[in-house]
């Protein structure tokens, strides 16, 4: 990266004469550059902490500082700050050396002019620029690929029995940019007696301490469903859990328990404060409205009623959270898409299959919304089907 305005120089050197003639080649060199002259080390470390160069000249026969070690100290001393060796006539294997440790280049006294001076300072500092550029890209695509694998542990995979005839259709996208993941969660477990357990919900706000929550109600109820727990019960653990783990009092989280019993008919629906669940067959979407209680954390003492419902011979469960449901769709009033416009997009995509089904369903909700600012909110997707049907 180009240096746009006037490089800043220090100099470091204990010869009062090599000393001016340096600053008699800066002063002819084009583009003009500014030079601030330190006598040791020490002056050097009180000139970097009152204004840090672009670069350094370092002469490697200090007083108090002398050959690589000199320029080891002035790399910690300066980090970052690309550093020219001086060196004598007869130590150009020293200016090497030099740059093998780190030293962006040399130059040897008696053989510079102000055009050979000028082209060092910038080519340094252009090589340092890349070099550090370089150094944070790598940084940037390995912490990318640390993200990639946290998120896979993080995110759930469902747990069926082999052989399960239970599909399970997910998606999940955060709303907060390049973050792993949003306070949405979902999970599907596979009881011995052929029972799917499958769980979505949300806890309010965006930030990490709600991705976290999330991340530990979830693991929470995959526990607690593995230990047989069932019912309202699960959900008043999971409630003791938030207040736990919640970063502030005001945090709550809605959900959808759903328990798809082994006939493949009957569904028990637990809901706290969530969204409705939708019904899909080969012919149509219905939104289901069940009976619920409050999100978990904002009452005491909350009870959540069971409610079943029987399920068409060939009925399909989506599941989703609100960030598919609120994205704007007009500048009147902030209008938003609601349950009713995503059931009308769900109907629009009749007899596509689960997958196809899905990722068109979030694409179509993110195009209604995108000349309004887009889905902005974390959002999950669950589709529930038998293989077999």
């Amino acid at each position: 990266m180009w240096i746009e305005e006037e490089p800043f120089v220090l100099l470091i050197e204990d010869d009062p004469g090599d000393a001016l003639l340096v600053e008699e080649l800066v002063a002819d060199c084009r583009p003009s550059m500014s030079l601030a002259w330190a006598r040791s080390m020490a002056d050097a470390e009180k000139a970097v902490a009152s204004r840090r160069p672009d670069c350094i000249l370092l002469d490697l026969h200090l007083s108090d500082s002398s050959g690589m070690g000199a320029l080891a100290r002035i790399q910690v001393l300066a980090h970052g700050v690309p550093v020219v060796v001086l060196t004598g006539l007869a130590e150009e294997s020293t200016g090497f050396a030099a740059v093998a440790a780190g030293a962006q280049d040399y130059l040897v006294k008696g053989r510079v002019d102000p055009e050979s001076l000028g082209r060092a300072v910038r080519y340094a500092t252009q090589r340092k620029q890349s070099e550090l550029a370089t150094v944070a890209l790598r940084a940037s695509e390995l912490q990318a690929r640390e993200n990639a694998r946290l998120e896979r542990g993080l995110l759930p995979t469902p747990l069926l029995a082999e052989g399960s005839a239970m599909s399970v259709t997910s998606r999940y996208r955060p709303g907060r940019a390049q973050a792993l993941l949003g306070g949405d969660f979902y999970d599907v477990v596979e009881r011995p007696d052929g029972t799917i357990e499958a769980l979505i919900g949300d806890v309010s706000g965006h930030g990490p301490d709600e991705a976290a929550l999330g991340v530990a109600l979830r693991i929470a109820w995959r526990t607690l469903i593995l230990s047989g727990v069932e019912g309202v019960e699960t959900l008043r653990q999971l409630e003791q859990i938030l207040a736990a783990e919640r970063a502030q009092e005001h945090i709550f989280a809605t959900l959808t328990h759903v328990s798809l019993l082994a006939d493949r008919r009957r569904v028990r629906v637990l809901r706290a404060g969530h969204p409705g669940l939708f019904v899909r067959t080969g012919r149509s979407v219905e939104l289901i409205e069940v009976p619920g209680g409050p999100a978990l954390g904002v009452l005491h003492d909350a009870t959540w009623p069971v409610h079943e419902l029987t399920l068409p011979e060939d009925g399909e469960l989506l599941l989703v959270t609100d960030g598919l449901l609120e994205g704007r769709i007009s500048d009147d009033n902030g209008e938003r898409l609601g349950e009713e416009g995503l059931l009308t997009v769900a109907r629009e995509l009749e007899g596509a299959d689960p997958e196809e089904f899905v990722d068109a369903l979030i694409a179509r909700t993110q195009e209604l919304s995108e000349p309004y600012g887009g889905l902005d909110d974390d959002l999950a997707v669950v589709h529930l089907t038998w293989r077999d049907r």
